[in-house]
């Protein structure tokens, strides 16, 4: 890949990150972002903050998670994105939070699945929970990366949510569809509680979903 269009990938990773930081989904230097680059990976480095993110603390990886391009130390969860990449090669871009609604979910290990507007239906189905592992860790990846093959968004365990997509752009939009839905439902609660769709308008949403 021409050193163009790296620095061009670099700026959607700035940008994104900046938006997300915007919605208070990547608080002080939670999260990771990463785009792929050609046969290689650029992710955000390690301890950096997705707000305001410099070229240099984004690090071009190797299928290995080798540095080969950069001076920072890659993101921990590094393993993670090249494994979801190794397993769908329909996605380009994944990010990583620890946006408040949707880890409130990871907290009390609740997938978000319940069918109550259509925009979680359609975009999602279900988001799944993954077993609780260390961040960064070998096991988080075993735990976490099999989920991908169904879904596009798993929540961690006591720890946040990962939203692989086909382009930054697409994955921003669905890690803000996702944290509003965790918000409306959790409204929802306050006010006494969620009347879901039924199972024909779930099941219109899917043919919608599959006729687009």
């Amino acid at each position: 890949m021409e050193i163009n269009e790296i620095s061009e990938l670099k700026k959607l990773i700035i940008k994104y990150g900046a938006m997300l930081g915007e919605k208070n989904m990547t608080p002080a230097t939670s999260g990771n972002i990463s785009v792929r680059a050609g046969d290689n990976v650029l992710i955000s480095a390690s301890g950096t903050c997705l707000y305001d993110l410099s070229d240099e603390e984004i690090v071009l990886i190797d299928k290995d998670c080798n540095v080969i391009d950069g001076t920072k130390k890659a993101s921990s969860e590094k393993n993670l994105h090249n494994a979801i990449y190794k397993l769908r090669p329909d996605f380009n871009a994944i990010v990583h939070c620890h946006s408040p609604y949707l880890s409130a979910f990871a907290v009390c290990h609740k997938p978000l699945s319940a069918p109550i507007i259509s925009e979680n239906v359609f975009y999602f189905g279900e988001i799944p929970v993954a077993d609780y592992a260390l961040p960064g860790s070998q096991k988080l990846v075993e735990n976490t990366a099999k989920f991908f093959e169904n879904h596009n968004a798993v929540l961690l365990a006591n720890h946040g949510i990962v939203i692989a997509a086909d382009s930054l752009k697409n994955a921003y939009y669905l890690m803000d569809t996702a944290e509003t839905c965790a918000k409306i439902y959790i409204n929802s609660l306050i006010l006494g509680g969620i009347q879901e769709l039924s199972q024909e308008d779930v099941e219109e949403i899917y043919r919608l979903r599959n006729s687009v």
